[in-house]
C-alpha cells in the first residue's frame, strides 16, 4: 500500500508538471513587469471591544466606534507583485487603542450598565502582518503594465501576529492616578484555581487581517493608496476584560499584599460595588462570546524599488518544472 501511494504521487506530480508546462504555452514569448515596492503607512488606529461604545447593546463593530479613542498607527511594508493582478506583502505596524466607558452618553439603555461599569485600559500594538493583494480590475484593463494614472481598487486578505499590554488607571489612595500592568493582576481570575476555565491570557496572539483599498499610480514608480483593513483576533482580553467578577478576596490569596491592593480596585471600579444594584461577584463584567477586535484606516506611499520587462519561459519547450 505504502509503495502504491507513492507510486500514485509521483504519477500525479508528473502529471502535474505536464499539464502546467503545455500551458505555458500561451504564456511563451509573453513579457511581463515583475516589481517589487516598500513605502511606508500613516493613519488612525480604533479599538472594538467590551469597554466603551454608545447607546444600546455593545457590539465589535464600527457602532461602537469612539472618536475620542482614536489613536495614530505608523508603518512600514515591503511587496512584491509577480503578477498585475496579485501581491505579496509583510508589513510591521506600531500603533496604540484604547476604550473607556467613561466615553458613553447615557441614553437610558443597556449603555448605562458600561456606564456604572466604570473601566478603562490602554494599549500599544506592535504588529507583523503577511496578506495577499487581489486587484481585480487588472483583468478588465487593456495594458495592465501601463500603470501611470490609473486608478485600482484591491482587496487583502491574511495572517498577523500582534503584541499588546492593556493598562487600566489606578487612582492611589492619596488621589494620584497612574498606569498600571494589568494582566499580571489576573482581574477575572485567570489562572486561578477557582475558575479553571479561565486561563492567563498570552500578551501575544494572531489575528486575521481583512480590507480593502484603493491604490493611485502618480507614476510608473511612484503611488498612492488607502485601505481599510479590520484585525480579527482570537482573544477577548486586549481590554483586560471579558467575563464575570469573581470574589475580592482571592487577590489576598494570590497575589502580594500590594498587588491584591491594586487588583480589587482595578476589577471593580464601579462606584455601585457591594451595593444592591450589582457589581458583586458573579455579576457580568464582560461579554464572552464576542472578542475583541481592531481596525486601521491606512494612507499609503508606495515606490516601486524593482522591475522591469522580462519574458516569462522564453520557448515553450522549456519547462521549468523538470529543470533538475
Amino acid at each position: 500500500m505504502k509503495q502504491s501511494l507513492h507510486s500514485l504521487s509521483w504519477k500525479c506530480l508528473f502529471a502535474l508538471s505536464v499539464t502546467l508546462c503545455l500551458s505555458s504555452k500561451s504564456f511563451s514569448q509573453e513579457e511581463q513587469k515583475n516589481t517589487t515596492e516598500a513605502g511606508v503607512t500613516l493613519g488612525p488606529m480604533v479599538f472594538l471591544g467590551d469597554l466603551g461604545g454608545h447607546a444600546g447593546k455593545g457590539t465589535t463593530f464600527i457602532k461602537d466606534y469612539n472618536m475620542s479613542t482614536t489613536k495614530l498607527t505608523i508603518g512600514a511594508y515591503y511587496a512584491a507583485y509577480p503578477i498585475q493582478w496579485l501581491g505579496f506583502r509583510f508589513s510591521l505596524n506600531y500603533g496604540a487603542i484604547e476604550g473607556s466607558d467613561g466615553t458613553i452618553t447615557p441614553k437610558g439603555g443597556d449603555e448605562v450598565t458600561r456606564l456604572d461599569r466604570n473601566l478603562d485600559f490602554r494599549s500599544n500594538i506592535l504588529e507583523g502582518t503577511v496578506m495577499a493583494e487581489f486587484y481585480p480590475t487588472v483583468f478588465l484593463e487593456d495594458d495592465p503594465d501601463d500603470v501611470q494614472g490609473r486608478l485600482r481598487p484591491y482587496g487583502v486578505a491574511g495572517l498577523g501576529l500582534f503584541h499588546f499590554n492593556p493598562q487600566g488607571s489606578y487612582r492611589a489612595p492619596d488621589g494620584d492616578i497612574t498606569w498600571v500592568d494589568l494582566q499580571p493582576l489576573h482581574t477575572e481570575g485567570e489562572g486561578f484555581a477557582e475558575y479553571a476555565d479561565r486561563k492567563n491570557y498570552k500578551l501575544t496572539q494572531m489575528n486575521i487581517p481583512l480590507g480593502v483599498g484603493i491604490k493611485y499610480f502618480i507614476s510608473d514608480n511612484v503611488n498612492l493608496s488607502f485601505e481599510i483593513i479590520h484585525r480579527k483576533t482570537f482573544t477577548d482580553y486586549i481590554d483586560d476584560v471579558s467575563t464575570r467578577y469573581i470574589d475580592p478576596s482571592l487577590f489576598d490569596k494570590y497575589l502580594s499584599p500590594s498587588q491584591a491592593v491594586i487588583a480589587k480596585y482595578m476589577a471593580n471600579k464601579s462606584p455601585l460595588a457591594g451595593q444592591d444594584k450589582g457589581y458583586d461577584p458573579g455579576d457580568k463584567r464582560g461579554d464572552p462570546s464576542q472578542k475583541d477586535a481592531y481596525f486601521t484606516f491606512g494612507f499609503k506611499l508606495g515606490i516601486r524599488i524593482g522591475g522591469g520587462r522580462a519574458e516569462r519561459w522564453r520557448n515553450s519547450t522549456h519547462c521549468p518544472l523538470l529543470r533538475f
